[in-house]
């Protein structure tokens, strides 16, 4: 079973938490590698929505300028 993408909002949140732990030493070092890989992976989820968000933003921005000038 594919494990489904979180939302920014959730990535975001988890991002966070995973800093917290590592600020306040909460991880060991057997783990923080497991860690930092997963903050890896959430930013770059982050960025893919960010770009996409962006792209349709642009998109709507473009149609509305149509309009205007029509």
């Amino acid at each position: 079973m594919t494990k489904k993408k979180p939302t920014y909002k959730e990535a975001i949140e988890r991002i966070e938490e995973i800093l917290a732990k590592i600020e306040t030493n909460e991880l060991d070092v057997d783990n923080l590698a497991e860690h930092v890989k997963e903050v890896s992976e959430l930013i770059n989820i982050c960025r893919e929505k960010l770009r996409k968000t962006e792209e349709d933003v642009d998109e709507i921005m473009n149609g509305l300028e149509e309009d205007i000038d029509n």
